[in-house]
């Protein structure tokens, strides 16, 4: 089988090909026949050495979808030819993030998705939603799961609510589809008149261009009317923080997805400000996964992809989600 390593240099040049065996499945695993895998944010960092783990010989990407091709002899959870998604922390099965959850981590303690043949303990799978493409089902693990979870937890989205998102990432994305399946009003910020355009069309019922609009916060709150947001996607960009405090209604949920970069610490007086719960997610537990798979299915949503690589072109595809231009998932067809 093929996949790829990582050589530790930091460089996209480091990301090679190489030849392996195929791995076997002990009694409680599985091996999955690889189809598709997406890039996220925490994969550019792994590859730049901005990871407080050890990346040479690491096989990377965390977010993966295929089919069940063999089980160990006590598999009990799936059967041959399922169709299945890698989950991020795959420890993580229900209740609270275990303090220990974030020690395994495909792609970034452990070995990814970034290959042919993975072997999977049956618990660190989740059965893909019905009507979905391997490339659609391999965006959901990370963006989509962190989307789910911003909505669903001890404040959860009401309809008739003001969800604000940022960009046009994954999480931001989903987090647009999810909110308008709630029916909530989306605000949403961008940079171009051409993502704008895109962003209505997936149902944003007001855009803000942040580059004519520094002070968008201020904007958001013009456009509710004084009132403000009531959900807000921030994705930790430099600046953002600020704005989405601005931004938020009383009582507002701030889910801090990402962590902000290239901006100075803010005052704590700054955080005072708003009125508002601020809330760190990270990621979702598997019994999550399935719960928004299901809801995936019914109301027939499908994960936004910007563009398909195949399988050697995995270089280049580190390469194009770097420049982020994109709007949606990068994938890697296997």
């Amino acid at each position: 089988m093929k996949r790829y390593r990582l050589d530790g240099s930091g460089s996209i040049e480091g990301l090679t090909l190489e030849e392996a065996e195929r791995p076997c499945p002990g009694r409680h695993d599985v091996l999955v026949r690889m189809r598709a895998a997406s890039l996220n944010y925490l994969d550019l960092k792994i590859l730049h050495g901005h990871f407080p783990a050890k990346t040479a010989g690491l096989v990377p990407l965390s977010d993966g979808a295929g089919e069940v091709v063999e089980l160990g002899e006590d598999v009990t959870r799936l059967a041959v030819g399922d169709r299945v998604a890698s989950t991020f922390l795959p420890h993580w099965i229900a209740g609270p993030l275990p303090a220990d959850a974030r020690k395994v981590q495909p792609g970034a303690t452990i070995d990814g998705m970034l290959s042919e043949y993975v072997v999977f303990p049956e618990e660190a799978l989740v059965k893909a939603p019905a009507g979905l493409t391997y490339e659609e089902v391999s965006t959901l693990p990370c963006a989509a799961l962190t989307a789910w979870q911003l909505f669903t937890g001890a404040r959860p989205l009401l309809p008739g609510e003001t969800v604000l998102v940022q960009g046009s990432g994954g999480v931001s994305l989903f987090a647009l589809q999810f909110a308008k399946l709630a029916g909530a009003r989306v605000v949403a910020t961008t940079s171009s008149a051409d993502k704008a355009a895109r962003l209505k069309a997936l149902g944003a019922d007001i855009v803000i261009n942040y580059r004519d609009m520094p002070t968008w916060g201020q904007a958001v709150r013009v456009e509710t009317g004084g009132i403000g947001a009531d959900h807000i996607v921030e994705i930790g960009e430099a600046d953002t923080l600020e704005q989405s405090i601005t931004a938020a209604a009383v009582n507002a949920q701030i889910n801090l997805v990402g962590r902000p970069v290239g901006a100075p610490p803010i005052d704590p007086a700054t955080l005072m400000r708003a009125i508002a719960t601020y809330r760190r997610i990270s990621v979702g537990s598997r019994t999550e996964f399935e719960a928004m798979n299901r809801a995936i299915e019914v109301h027939g949503l499908s994960p936004v992809i910007d563009r398909v690589f195949d399988f050697g072109q995995a270089p280049d595809a580190f390469a194009t989600f770097g420049k982020r231009g994109h709007f949606g998932k990068i994938v890697i067809r296997i």
